[in-house]
């Protein structure tokens, strides 16, 4: 008899805790609406929420990057207490205050994309901006022969991003003294900035051979200008977004470093579930670095909405 009553127990004791996984909310938040970057983490954590069977809520600021925005959107959750937070701050510095707020109402949170400056996370979830930085500029430079002009397009500055992807420019600049540096400038990781930043710098430059940008969207807004000025030149992006991957397949963009938004989506919603379920998480999940190129672009040639996410073993290894 006791068996069997400590077997229902068991049994009403993991209906519960099923119940318990599938009734979890998480919020997500992300930068703004206008980068397909933060699109595809988006897309990432739908997924990830689906299958995990758990309800996913977007906070995205209306204006973008709006600091007192999504300090607003986080005092609207933290009333409304998801299971847990996914989180990517619009300024890695800015937002500490907030953060101490979800830290302070008990909300477990998964930082991603861009490592916040303090607070207390699960885990952190991200690729090696540095890395990116370098393997990509490298790609370019030995395109070129180790010679030529080159203008790099800076995302935002102080932001951490962007900063480690210019010293994974800079370092990898060192490797090839034969290539000068034209011009460095930020476009904010916007399109339309990179491309009147590279208008002006066109007409300052008779000869450009090729362009480091820090992200797709510029990359692409310098592709427009050069374009708009019939004139050609080598260019690199990093985010390896569709359009940047049909760019490659098209033979207009020459690389892509693949900071795969998708895969920290769907990353960041599992980190959160499994601490939920008192499962571990690593500190710290960085994906490998990969430059996407002519030579191996069809992988990473899928529809947006037809991607799927990697298993926790296969991403995480444990």
């Amino acid at each position: 008899m006791n068996i069997l009553r400590n077997a229902v127990a068991l049994a009403l004791f993991l209906c519960g805790s099923a119940a318990h996984a599938d009734n979890a909310s998480i919020a997500l938040f992300t930068k703004n609406q206008t980068n397909p970057y933060f699109q595809s983490i988006r897309l990432g954590a739908q997924s990830a929420a689906k299958e995990m069977h758990v309800s996913l809520t977007n906070y995205v600021p209306t204006q973008a990057d709006s600091i007192p925005e999504q300090m607003s959107q986080i005092d609207d959750v933290i009333v409304k207490r998801p299971s847990a937070v996914v989180f990517v701050p619009v300024d890695f510095k800015a937002m500490g205050p907030g953060i101490a707020k979800l830290n302070a109402a008990k909300i477990p949170a998964i930082n991603i994309a861009d490592k916040a400056q303090s607070g207390d996370f699960v885990s952190f979830v991200g690729a090696s901006d540095y890395q990116l930085g370098l393997q990509t500029a490298r790609y370019l430079l030995k395109s070129l022969g180790g010679k030529g002009n080159v203008i790099i397009i800076e995302g935002v500055r102080g932001t951490s991003t962007s900063e480690e992807r210019m010293r994974g420019f800079h370092d990898a600049l060192k490797e090839a003294p034969g290539v000068k540096v034209l011009s460095s400038q930020p476009a904010n990781y916007q399109r339309m900035q990179a491309l009147q930043v590279m208008e002006n710098l066109l007409q300052t430059y008779p000869k450009v051979d090729g362009i480091l940008a820090a992200n797709d969207a510029m990359a692409i807004g310098a592709l427009d200008a050069l374009d708009g000025a019939n004139r050609k030149a080598r260019v690199v992006g990093i985010n390896a977004s569709k359009e940047a991957v049909d760019l490659i397949k098209q033979g207009k963009l020459l690389a892509s470093g693949d900071y795969s938004g998708f895969k920290q989506g769907c990353l960041g919603v599992m980190a959160a579930v499994r601490s939920l379920h008192k499962e571990p998480v690593p500190k710290d999940i960085s994906l490998k670095t990969e430059v996407v190129t002519s030579a191996n672009y069809q992988s990473f040639d899928v529809a947006p909405e037809k991607m799927t996410c990697p298993t926790w073993a296969d991403a995480v290894g444990k």
